[in-house]
């Protein structure tokens, strides 16, 4: 079976702890990937050369990788070089996810030299779009994969409602593999993006990010 057929209609959850947090450490990330996949995940989207290392000895399912940089005057910062895609690779993953937006990158790669150089290295390629226009130009060159990840994270799109299931219904109609990404918080909303066309849909931050929730609940203490 494909990668893509063992994600089709599956959940993958993503695992990417805050910088300072005390989960940050790959063996961690590798046990809240094994507790994920043990209860119903097809996939894992892990951030990080190590981490993917660690997820990938941990799991057997479809990990898609990537790396995080914020490099001065740039706004993309998720896999923005051919390097990291190499690294991405090199570390286990079976799919590069990248920011597919029309903006420019440190060190210049384009969309198509980044889906390029994926599937040259024989993995697929994860296109991060925040518009149907993103979403044009991945499907242009061929990426495997296209997301509405980026939806309400750039300029154009701040403020946008999130989920956002309209994109991802609009991404449906342009290719074989849209997934929905992106603020999901409850399983009638998981259930909403399949409706709408997802062929896969991705929840982080409801599930692992242990920080954000015990802060927002924490938050409403009186103690506080």
């Amino acid at each position: 079976m494909s990668v893509l057929e063992r994600l089709r209609g599956r959940l993958i959850v993503s695992v990417q702890p805050e910088d300072a947090s005390v989960l940050a450490a790959p063996e961690t990330i590798a046990l809240l990937a094994r507790c994920a996949v043990q209860n119903g995940a097809g996939g894992m989207r892990v951030e990080g050369v190590e981490r993917i290392r660690a997820v990938r000895a941990a799991v057997d399912v479809p990990i898609v990788g990537l790396i995080k940089r914020s490099p001065s005057g740039f706004r993309p910062y998720i896999t923005t070089s051919l390097d990291d895609v190499e690294a991405i690779c090199g570390a286990g993953a079976e799919i590069v996810a990248f920011d597919a937006t029309l903006r420019p990158r440190a060190g210049g790669a384009t969309v198509a030299e980044i889906v390029d150089r994926a599937q040259r290295l024989g993995r697929l390629a994860f296109a991060d779009c925040a518009t149907i226009e993103d979403c044009h130009a991945a499907v242009a060159v061929g990426a495997d994969l296209v997301a509405t990840t980026l939806a309400g994270y750039t300029t154009e799109t701040t403020g946008r409602s999130l989920p956002d299931i309209n994109l991802v219904g609009a991404l449906a109609q342009l290719h074989p593999f849209a997934v929905c990404e992106g603020g999901i918080t409850e399983p009638d909303q998981v259930r909403a993006a399949f409706m709408a066309g997802a062929s896969a849909v991705v929840v982080g931050t409801a599930i692992t990010n242990v920080d954000a929730l015990t802060r927002r609940f924490a938050g409403v203490c009186p103690a506080i």
